[in-house]
């Protein structure tokens, strides 16, 4: 393929996200789902070339800056909270997994070797960090489930990649050792883990003696990559390493950033995010061609392994059910002896945990990773597939019924010890007192009476407001609503005196930032 057709490509895959996306929305389908489909039917386009995926270049271009992203949002206190449990679904759900799609598939294909079987089960044992994301971010979960299957999300690869790494090497060369692997999944994982510490640290240090917003926003971008191949060049987890570099950015980021940086890196990192998440499920969908030609064909595929990969789909559903029901539990058994610290999930709970292990990029990358030699590598990868689609398409579409149905409460443990107005109130407090030791002068002569003023108003508001929220709550919107439209004429006014010639651009530009600022303010008070 000529370079120009291949520019070409990538903007027709651009312009085919932003319609599937859009028709995604129209629909109410998980976008996931519409990317994934589009792609699947964009691939047998007559005319179209074959788009062939390397499984390493993806993983490193879109695999760190995704994990960087889950990292960055997520919530530190409740991970560390939370961290027995992420690591019982991050190894110990990883590690079951696979050997039950291996036993299950050397049952089937009793020919097929043992390590051709754990592989697959390695290959489609992590749920996804991307897929992840795209079911979660339409759902509304408990602050628990969702750090739970956050943190899962974001660790679960290393725990894959190393069971996929031995069991490559055991059908290489005939012998596996599960102390091995287990010491090796330690040593990268500590490995990885001082990694990320060693790049974070040096990130906040350096940020802090840059002066330019647009280089720290642009070393903000590359940290990602940095991490991550610096972790694989060091023969460590480059997964963990981006997420822990990921976690010091984060904790830091209040401090380092300024506001105007902080706006200008959040705009940018998000669209960026959107286009690769996007991207990673189309190109999912096109590689679908590759596997169908490989297998035979669709008819071939489906009469020879149908049935097969149906049995190894159900069997993957009802690991990790039994692994989460079982861990709960524990759970239940540890609250019963008078260990209290962590709490069972309950029924509903569990069962919304279970129906969300959906497979995605790191899968697929793995399995056209695989050595062409490789025995069962064809129905390894249209295993592979069939999973991330049956994943995708079932249990992305149901997951929100199946929340509805759970009925899950927010736990007493797990909330906040304030609310946001409660937390409002305690900062205009604390404002109010700078300004007062400030709006006097050493004499005692009160120089500022006009904010002085302003900050007492405004704390004595918040304060009444944190106690009457739901009395303030129409009064407040009504109020936003004739700000958003006064804001709306001042835009109005200010391009036709532009478009009159009045006022030149640089005018034009410093005052729409200012309504601009005032816009976003008041729809975030409202909201």
């Amino acid at each position: 393929m000529e370079p120009t057709q291949l520019f070409e490509l990538v903007i027709a895959m651009l312009l085919a996200i932003i319609a599937l996306h859009y028709a995604a929305h129209r629909l109410g389908l998980p976008p996931s789902v519409a990317l994934l489909a589009g792609g699947a039917l964009l691939a047998f386009v007559p005319g179209l070339p074959a788009i062939t995926v390397d499984p390493g270049l993806v993983l490193v271009i879109f695999l760190p800056p995704l994990l960087m992203d889950g990292a960055w949002s997520i919530a530190l206190v409740r991970l560390r909270r939370h961290m027995i449990g992420i690591a019982s679904l991050a190894v110990g759900a990883v590690f079951f997994t696979c050997a039950v799609v291996a036993v299950v598939t050397h049952l089937l294909f009793p020919s097929l070797p043992w390590a051709a079987c754990a592989a697959l089960g390695a290959i489609v044992a992590p749920p996804d960090a991307v897929s992840a994301r795209a079911v979660l971010e339409r759902v509304r979960l408990p602050r628990r489930l969702q750090i739970l299957l956050e943190g899962e999300s974001l660790l679960n690869d290393a725990s894959g990649l190393v069971l996929f790494r031995f069991a490559v090497a055991a059908a290489a060369t005939g012998s596996f050792s599960a102390v091995e692997a287990a010491a090796s999944f330690l040593v990268l994982a500590l490995g990885g883990a001082i990694v990320g510490v060693i790049v974070g640290t040096a990130w906040v240090k350096f940020v802090r003696r840059l002066g330019d917003e647009y280089l720290i926003i642009a070393a903000t971008v590359l940290l990602a990559w940095i991490s991550y191949l610096l972790g694989e060049l060091l023969h460590v987890s480059g997964v963990i390493a981006t997420v822990t570099t990921g976690l010091i950015a984060s904790w830091h980021q209040h401090t380092v950033f300024s506001a105007a940086m902080r706006m200008r890196g959040t705009s940018f990192w998000t669209v960026m995010i959107f286009l690769m998440e996007a991207s990673v499920f189309t190109l999912i969908g096109l590689s679908l061609r590759d596997v169908v030609e490989r297998g035979g064909g669709f008819a071939t595929v489906i009469a020879t392994m149908g049935l097969p990969m149906l049995a190894i789909l159900v069997m993957l559903v009802i690991a990790r059910f039994a692994w989460v029901f079982a861990s709960d539990l524990v759970i239940r058994l540890c609250a019963s002896l008078g260990f209290k610290r962590a709490q069972p999930l309950g029924a509903g709970g569990a069962t919304v945990l279970s129906w969300t292990g959906v497979r995605g990029v790191v899968t697929l990358a793995l399995a056209l990773s695989l050595p062409e030699e490789f025995p069962g590598r064809d129905f390894i990868l249209a295993t592979s597939f069939s999973l991330i689609l049956g994943t995708v398409l079932v249990q992305g579409t149901s997951l929100g019924r199946i929340i509805a149905w759970a009925q899950l409460v927010e736990p007493e443990t797990e909330r906040a010890r304030l609310t946001m107005s409660q937390a409002e109130a305690a900062m205009a407090q604390a404002q109010l007192g700078t300004i007062q030791n400030l709006a006097y002068d050493p004499e005692g002569n009160l120089i500022h009476p006009q904010l002085l003023e302003r900050y007492q108003r405004r704390a004595t508001a918040i304060v009444d407001y944190a106690a009457r929220t739901e009395h303030y709550i129409p009064v407040l919107h009504a109020h936003f609503d004739v700000v958003l439209e006064a804001v709306a004429t001042g835009r109005r006014e200010l391009i036709r005196l532009h478009r009159a010639g009045d006022i030149d651009d640089e005018t034009l530009e410093e005052l729409e930032r200012d309504l601009d600022l005032e816009e976003l303010s008041a729809i975030s008070a409202k909201a």
